[in-house]
């Protein structure tokens, strides 16, 4: 995930003033040269670092902060105050045009993810009320309409298409086709190049004059760090660009993208790119992601998740037999089926305060390791499965013949079961009580089953 490095750089710094009773100038400034540091090596640029850095130490080396009762809490409350800062303040929304169809046109390089993206986020867009049009003006990279189609078809949003004709004419009468059919919002998925040039840039020009779009989307693409910063300041200065979509923010990338590029062209990231999946693109919050750079957490954001993929009946039913501690194989297969909706563990658990999401490294959820696990499951008798500790090695490989499926992989669910028991231990004290003052007197609706 981005910002891993970043972050465990960021937290042995913080550890090392919090083993201080009280901090001097100096101690602030030798922080802030290892942050410094954990930045560039993020990708971040360096102007960016430099602003950074001072307006932190700036803040930090005052009285209020040195002789405070636990100073290096300040210091690090300054640091996630100009992280958020730094990324734009709070979330922006998608603009929306007060006629319709309103129009959003993507645009980016090519291999930043426009296509998949622009889909992804006329989904979202759905689920909030919208009825979206994806309109196919790449005309020129190989099968870009065909995969437009296809996207669309899994998402059930209508695509229009006119074929390998001229772009600016087939983005004015995809607007039209919207207004005819009722759509209220059109995506323009747009040509992008491995390399910003003229005839690009006149052609996107044309295709925003001619449809006037409330929305000039940049796709971005995390993991090319410095560069997308660059293509951001081209695309801004040609297009006036309103917004950015950073993709592949699941992947290994540094992250510097995301924390330069709002202070380097002053546009919003209002959207991220968080997986594969269809529905992996999420609002972009600067608060929620500086939370998570310094191990703080995104409560809101596992929320949000949680609500949207729990059913809450049979969440309440989990979380009784959890308390009577009665949850079983069985309760965790259908839990393991809610929570595949919500991402890998792994992410999930970075979204806990106070949870090492290294412990849950590797331990994704998808369909064909969901498919192993309930094989696995329905082989076992009722009481083994109401009781793991009780299969011995004979047991298992009956299991593992009648499920079709090895030893080994009997084992890895059993390990996967009991790092389960271990996160509803954790989450059991504090950190729970947490996560409940952050929710107010309801608790944790839905994920209540799981935790």
């Amino acid at each position: 995930m981005a910002f891993e490095s970043l972050s465990e750089k960021l937290t042995a710094a913080f550890k090392r003033l919090r083993g201080k009773g009280r901090l001097s100038a100096g101690d602030v400034k030798e922080a802030m040269r290892e942050v410094r540091m954990a930045l560039l090596e993020a990708d971040v640029s360096y102007k960016v670092v430099k602003d950074f850095t001072k307006k932190v130490t700036d803040r930090a080396v005052g009285t209020d902060v040195l002789e405070a009762l636990n100073p290096a809490q300040m210091v690090i409350k300054i640091v996630n105050e100009e992280l958020c800062a730094m990324m734009g303040g709070q979330n922006q929304r998608l603009n929306i045009g007060s006629k319709s169809p309103s129009v959003v046109m993507l645009v980016g390089l090519q291999g930043a993810g426009k296509t998949t993206n622009g889909a992804k986020l006329a989904g979202y867009m759905r689920k909030q009320g919208k009825r979206p049009l994806l309109v196919a003006c790449d005309v020129y990279r190989p099968a870009a309409i065909k995969q437009l189609e296809t996207v669309g078809a899994q998402l059930d949003i209508p695509v229009f298409q006119m074929g390998q004709t001229n772009p600016v004419d087939i983005a004015k009468a995809g607007v039209e086709y919207a207004r005819k059919h009722g759509c209220d919002l059109v995506f323009l998925d747009t040509a992008g190049r491995l390399h910003i040039d003229e005839a690009l840039m006149n052609e996107l020009r044309e295709i925003k004059a001619a449809t006037e779009p409330a929305e000039v989307m940049l796709v971005v693409d995390a993991m090319t760090g410095q560069d997308a910063v660059n293509a951001a300041a081209a695309f801004d200065e040609a297009l006036d660009v309103t917004g950015v979509l950073l993709s592949k923010l699941d992947g290994d990338a540094r992250g510097g993208a995301a924390l330069s590029i709002r202070a380097a062209t002053g546009k919003p990231i209002k959207f991220m790119g968080v997986g594969e999946k269809l529905d992996a693109v999420e609002p972009f919050h600067p608060d929620r992601m500086a939370n998570r750079i310094l191990g703080m957490g995104d409560v809101l954001t596992l929320i949000e998740k949680a609500e949207q993929s729990f059913d809450e009946k049979k969440a309440l039913e989990a979380a009784e037999k959890l308390r009577a501690n009665r949850f079983t194989l069985s309760d965790y297969l259908d839990q393991m089926n809610q929570l595949k909706g919500m991402g890998d563990l792994e992410s999930l658990a970075g979204m806990i305060p106070g949870m090492d999401a290294k412990a849950l490294k590797g331990a994704k959820m998808d369909d064909k390791a969901l498919a192993h696990q309930e094989a696995i499951i329905l082989s076992m008798t009722q009481a083994e499965r109401d009781n793991p500790s009780s299969l011995n090695s004979s047991r298992k490989k009956r299991i593992a013949a009648g499920s079709g499926t090895s030893v080994v992989e009997v084992n890895r669910l059993l390990k996967q079961f009991e790092m389960m028991q271990s996160m509803v231990k954790q989450l059991s004290g504090k950190n729970m009580k947490k996560l409940q003052r952050k929710m107010g007197r309801g608790g944790f609706p839905g994920i209540g089953g799981l935790f």
